[in-house]
């Protein structure tokens, strides 16, 4: 191995994939660049169309990883689940296609490995979001403390988990359950942060959340996933007050429900 380069021991990179497979060599060539590797990669594919899964398999000649596909298209929830079933090594560190690593990559990963060896009760380091979790505590090497608790005014609270960039142990099934199939992927996020929550998970949070992975889709392949954006909605203050205490009622009804 190159003296240079960063192997990352006990951890899969599980990717999920749907219909991108320019994405897919995209992330793969980069942390190639970026000489980093791992004891394993796993590529769940959620039935691509033919053209995208030969492509899959042309880069299976130029990189070494473990294709799981399915059939038929079953949504992101059956992709992560498949996916992380066939991890074997104890953690996980989850990307969808679509994103980058960048060159600090390397030194935060080194951390947030270091510190889920250290605290065996941590399920979770989030690597990226689009806006900083509301309750953040400094801790270390770049990383904060996410805290939560029901009296807390920010109702974005409610994403102490998010399906964005992160890495975890791959016990988080065995924990916190399933990710609830059948259903749109943002309900899906929804109830994997609710049983987080419930299940007293426990997290940190990257300060410099677009320090580490970018985001990126072009017109050839955009993003399969809609979310909703509650940054360009309504503005009216009464409209924004009376979303913000319907959902605190309803985020600590289902949280007690």
């Amino acid at each position: 191995m190159d003296s240079h380069s960063t192997h990352f021991s006990d951890v899969t990179l599980l990717i999920t994939h749907y219909n991108r497979s320019g994405s897919l060599e995209r992330l793969l060539r980069t942390f190639k660049e970026l000489k980093c590797s791992f004891d394993d990669i796993v590529v769940s594919d959620d039935g691509s169309k033919k053209e995208h899964l030969n492509a899959i398999r042309e880069l299976k000649k130029r990189y070494t990883f473990r294709l799981i596909t399915t059939p038929q298209n079953k949504g992101l929830a059956n992709n992560i689940n498949k996916g992380q079933e066939a991890v074997k090594t104890p953690y996980t560190l989850y990307v969808q296609e679509d994103f980058i690593p960048k060159p600090a990559f390397p030194t935060y990963f080194k951390d947030a490995l270091a510190m889920m060896n250290e605290e065996k009760n941590l399920d979770i380091v989030r690597f990226y979001a689009y806006y900083p979790y509301p309750y953040l505590t400094p801790y270390k090497n770049g990383f904060s403390r996410m805290s939560y608790k029901p009296w807390y005014l920010n109702y974005t609270k409610i994403y102490y988990y998010s399906d964005h960039p992160h890495l975890r142990r791959s016990s988080f099934l065995d924990k916190f359950g399933r990710y609830v199939e059948g259903i749109k992927s943002d309900k899906t996020e929804y109830l994997m942060c609710l049983s987080f929550i419930k299940k007293k998970g426990k997290g940190v949070f990257l300060t410099d959340f677009n320090a580490m992975f970018e985001q990126k889709n072009s017109d050839d392949e955009p993003s399969t996933v809609t979310r909703s954006n509650w940054r360009h909605e309504n503005t009216n203050f009464f409209v924004v007050w009376g979303r913000a205490l319907y959902r605190q009622i309803k985020y600590n009804y289902d949280l007690i429900f």
